[in-house]
């Protein structure tokens, strides 16, 4: 039995008046083969289920006599933890209770449920429960697509245009992933040759995809997101119903045994609670990464530039020494480092000091102890203090470490932390290094660009001649308040998303005035832009710049420098001017992603690129 929109309408008005009931309905016709119950309200009577799972707080049931309509979940919790002692795994029983919707955030998506459950009554005990193995058949989630409400891109902008509470679509399971887990709510499944996509959280929630189809799987076992692709075939791991712990130390690609659990939604992500606590059967060697193969030449032809976000790094940070080791082991000491998220000298103590030069010596003397043959010089401008946000007091800002004896900047003329640098014929700028227009409301509470412009050195010898380029070192604003991409707000709302928009295209029409000056001008602009290429503020800034990214060679599944919930990301890019395009090479390196949380120096991967900017 179906329930249709009009048929729905008629229960809730039923409701209304306070004198609805069902009498043994069928759990597929509890669940309703839409995202909200036609039955929610309700109280309902000789419910038949078999009991698959228990947890804390209620059980779990499979009815006895299934739809076979895919988009109907046989299964169903039963909250109400005084009737657990009533209850084995195995029973079959029938029951009585209220047809609830539960979330316990507005901004969640509702679970079906039986609540205050009564008349409890044990048909048979010792039957045999068999799980759903997941990848069977029409038990593969959809690879792409997370729900009709996206209207086809769960980046779309602006998010929250529609909320599936609101329209409670029909489910189609075999296109959508949230309709797909939604269909399988209360079930108890099988993941075979799971493999996990990110490193635990603090509970122990772990990200994993299963023995099915994947899109973007990377070669570590990740699985990289891509335009309009946020890989709705994952699923999290949540909290073992027997009480027993997930391990923490778990990492990208960690082979685990086979997982048995009930599919569930709670905070935000629909989840499987595993009957017992996962285990790692196999870590993927090696460990690390190889360091990088670029190497500098010294000259215009073949030089290395790194960027790394070092993660709120104070004099005092205990990752300094670990970020030192990256740069000279694993990046093999560029010749030009952009770095995001040095913080001033007394770290997040929120006083007046805004000067960050006891921060970035510290830096500097721990690459030197980490055995570089560089001795860095570094640059950078102040913020205002408190208005560049992250962490209160930090007063974080991105910076410059160059190697003096391959690179100079050209006439020296620092900016202060509200002048904005202008671009000057030649091209030149009229402060270097310097700010773009800082005092743009586009970056309230945000890091403004740091652009400078370079001579190589070592050029003019044999008759040869230096080389100019500019550099833009950028760090948008954060994704903070972005919500699920689970969650009730269709698309998902993307924190920041206008703010980033602004930003970019700020800065972009700043470089656009270097290659109105000099059509093959050499440009380099990185760092952390806090967004995926495929969205709309860098799709802006690509239009308004003229630059192009710069990809890793091989598959689009290897561009990624953070994990988040289920997705390998890029977060950490290089744009190039057109002269560069063909002239440059990148390698991110993940020495962080790959690793436990224990074990990361930053969240962000490093990346380094070689470039040649001969004239």
């Amino acid at each position: 039995m179906k329930f249709t929109l009009t048929a729905a309408s008629a229960v809730l008005a039923l409701l209304a008046s306070g004198s609805a009931q069902q009498t043994n309905p069928t759990i597929a016709q509890i669940n309703g083969d839409r995202y909200l119950s036609p039955l929610a309200g309700q109280t309902v009577t000789g419910v038949r289920g078999l009991v698959t799972a228990k947890s804390p707080n209620g059980f779990f049931i499979r009815s006895t006599t299934p739809d076979r309509d895919s988009r109907t979940s046989d299964s169903i919790y039963v909250f109400g933890r005084n009737s657990l002692g009533n209850v084995t795994v195995g029973d079959i029983v029938t029951l009585g209770g209220r047809v609830a919707e539960f979330r316990s955030n507005r901004d969640y998506l509702f679970l079906t449920e039986i609540e205050n459950p009564t008349a409890i009554t044990v048909v048979s005990s010792g039957n045999r429960v068999e799980a759903v193995v997941l990848g069977r058949r029409d038990t593969s989630p959809p690879t792409e697509q997370y729900s009709s409400v996206d209207d086809g891109d769960i980046f779309g902008v602006p998010g929250n245009r529609s909320q599936i509470s609101q329209v409670n679509p029909r489910l189609e399971p075999s296109r959508f992933g949230l309709d797909f887990w939604e269909s399988l709510t209360g079930e108890l499944v099988t993941v075979r040759r799971p493999r996990v996509l990110n490193r635990p959280n603090q509970f122990g929630d772990t990200w994993v995809a299963g023995d099915w189809k994947k899109t973007g799987e990377n070669n570590r076992g990740g699985l990289t997101n891509s335009d309009r692709d946020a890989n709705p075939e994952s699923i999290l791991i949540g909290t073992p119903l027997d009480g027993s712990t997930n391990p923490d130390d778990a990492k990208l690609g960690d082979e685990l045994e086979e997982i048995s659990g009930v599919v569930t939604y709670a905070f935000g992500f629909y989840r499987i609670l595993p009957t017992t606590r996962i285990v790692v059967r196999k870590s993927q060697r090696p460990a690390l990464p190889r360091p990088t193969t670029f190497k500098s030449s010294g000259r215009c032809g073949r030089l290395t530039i790194g960027q790394y976000n070092v993660e709120n790094l104070a004099p005092t940070s205990s990752n300094i020494a670990a970020i030192a080791s990256h740069i000279v082991t694993y990046l093999n000491s560029p010749d030009l480092l952009l770095i995001q998220e040095i913080q001033d000298n007394d770290g997040p103590t929120n006083t007046a000091i805004v000067d960050a030069n006891i921060t970035l010596s510290t830096l500097r003397d721990a690459i030197t102890t980490a055995g570089s043959p560089v001795n860095y010089t570094f640059i950078n401008i102040n913020p205002v203090d408190d208005r560049d946000g992250g962490q209160p007091g930090g007063n974080i800002r991105t910076a410059y470490l160059y190697n003096p004896a391959v690179l100079g900047l050209r006439d020296l003329n620092p900016g202060g932390s509200t002048q904005a640098t202008q671009v000057l014929p030649g091209p030149r700028l009229s402060l270097n290094p310097g700010l773009i227009d800082p005092t743009n409301a586009a970056w309230r509470s945000t890091r403004k660009p740091l652009v400078a412009q370079w001579e190589t050195l070592n050029d003019r010898r044999g008759g040869g001649k230096n080389s100019t380029f500019f550099t833009v070192n950028v760090h948008l604003t954060s994704k903070g308040g972005s919500s699920s991409l689970h969650g009730d707000a269709r698309p998902p709302i993307n924190g920041g998303v206008d703010m980033r928009a602004a930003q970019a295209t700020v800065t972009g029409n700043f470089i656009r005035q270097i290659l109105n000056e000099d059509p093959n001008a050499s440009i380099i602009a990185g760092g952390d832009f806090n967004e995926f290429v495929f969205v709309d503020p860098l799709k802006r800034f690509v239009a308004a710049s003229g630059l192009e990214k710069l990809y890793e060679s091989g598959p689009e599944a290897e561009d990624y420098t953070y994990l988040f919930d289920m997705n390998s990301q890029t977060l950490d890019q290089f744009f190039v001017s057109p002269k560069l395009a063909k002239r440059s090479k990148i390698e991110h390196v993940h020495v962080n992603t790959w690793t436990d949380f224990d074990g990361q120096a930053s969240d962000h991967d490093p990346s380094v690129a070689r470039v040649d900017v001969c004239q």
